[in-house]
C-alpha cells in the first residue's frame, strides 16, 4: 500500500460519521453544520442525488433540490467534517449513474419512480 492510501484511511477514520448507503436517484436529507460568526447551527438540505463521483478521500456526491422555481445543487464531500447526519428518505429507480438530464425536467416529468421492496 502506498502512503497516500494510508493517509486517506487515517483521515477517514478520524472523521467517522455514519453514512448510509445510497445511490443516484435516491432522495436524501443531509444535516449540514453551518458556522455563522461564532454561532453554529444544523441546516437540512433535502434533495435528489444526481451523481456520485470520485474515490477515497476525494469522493463526493451532488444533491439537487428545487427552491421555488430555481434549482439548487450542492456538492458535498463524503469525508466532510460538516456533515452531521444523512437520512435516506426514498430509494429511486434510475438507469444511469449520473442523471444530469434531471436538470431540464419540470413538473410530473421530474418524478423519479420509487423502488419497491
Amino acid at each position: 500500500m502506498d502512503l497516500i492510501k494510508i493517509a486517506e484511511q487515517a483521515f477517514a477514520q478520524e472523521n467517522a460519521t455514519e453514512i448510509p448507503s445510497f445511490n443516484t436517484g435516491d432522495t436524501i436529507s443531509v444535516h449540514y453544520k453551518i458556522k455563522e460568526g461564532n454561532k453554529e447551527r444544523i441546516q437540512i438540505f433535502k434533495g435528489v442525488v444526481i451523481q456520485i463521483k470520485g474515490t477515497g478521500a476525494t469522493k463526493t456526491f451532488t444533491v439537487r433540490k428545487m427552491s421555488g422555481n430555481v434549482g439548487v445543487e450542492r456538492i458535498i464531500p463524503f469525508n466532510s467534517p460538516y456533515i452531521h447526519a444523512i437520512e435516506v428518505n426514498k430509494r429511486g429507480v434510475v438507469r444511469r449513474s449520473r442523471i444530469f438530464y434531471f436538470r431540464e425536467l419540470t413538473g410530473k416529468k421530474a418524478k423519479i419512480k420509487e423502488k419497491k421492496f
